[in-house]
């Protein structure tokens, strides 16, 4: 692809696209700075003054992947919320980007930046998404104020994740998911509510 004259975000969102596309195609072992630069229709220079190294643009352009796929639902209701997140993660490990995700952690074996990267990620969470999510199940009366903390906002999806480690990156019945939601999850959340000594309503 010739280059093409972008600055700023609308660059950046061009690299990520990019480096997103090489990830679901050719997996992380084919990801190469030269390829997304061709791909993007810009140069590598632009690429290193983003991310300093391949495993940094690995990690984002897998964010970008799965952030797209998911977004924060509005249903109206909590419960319902965080069960089609759940549930659309768990579908997404019958498409590529389960591909694209067993091939980061197969590859963090021997790529101590990439480790670092997928921990940073993994550590964060997606917590912005939960966090929308558990805010307005707040305004509407549905959660304590006390439940918006990122560990707390995240419990599920770590439940989920340990699942998908332990069963090797299968997918799970939906009643486990239903069981994290309704036995853990939603406990946890209106158990928040006592955490800093509010009184039961």
């Amino acid at each position: 692809m010739a280059q093409v004259r972008r600055r700023g975000a609308v660059l950046e969102e061009a690299i990520l696209r990019a480096a997103a596309d090489e990830l679901t195609e050719y997996g992380y072992a084919g990801l190469t700075m030269d390829r997304v630069a061709r791909r993007a229709g810009t140069n590598k220079n632009a690429i290193y003054r983003r991310w300093p190294n391949r495993a940094a643009l690995g990690v984002a352009a897998y964010k970008l992947l799965v952030e797209t796929a998911l977004g924060p639902p509005d249903t109206g209701e909590l419960r319902a919320d965080v069960l089609a997140v759940l549930r659309q993660m768990n579908a997404d490990l019958a498409t590529p980007k389960a591909n694209v995700a067993s091939g980061l952690m197969a590859s963090a074996a021997e790529d101590p930046e990439l480790l670092a990267q997928l921990r940073e990620m993994v550590g964060d969470g997606a917590s912005a998404m939960w966090l929308t999510m558990l805010r307005r199940a707040v305004d509407r009366g549905e959660a304590p104020p006390a439940c918006l903390h990122p560990r707390v906002a995240t419990v599920a999806l770590t439940l989920l994740r340990n699942e998908f480690m332990t069963r090797g990156m299968t997918p799970v019945a939906d009643e486990v998911i239903v069981e994290i939601v309704d036995r853990v999850y939603l406990p946890l959340i209106d158990g928040s509510r006592y955490s800093r000594g509010e009184e039961s309503e």
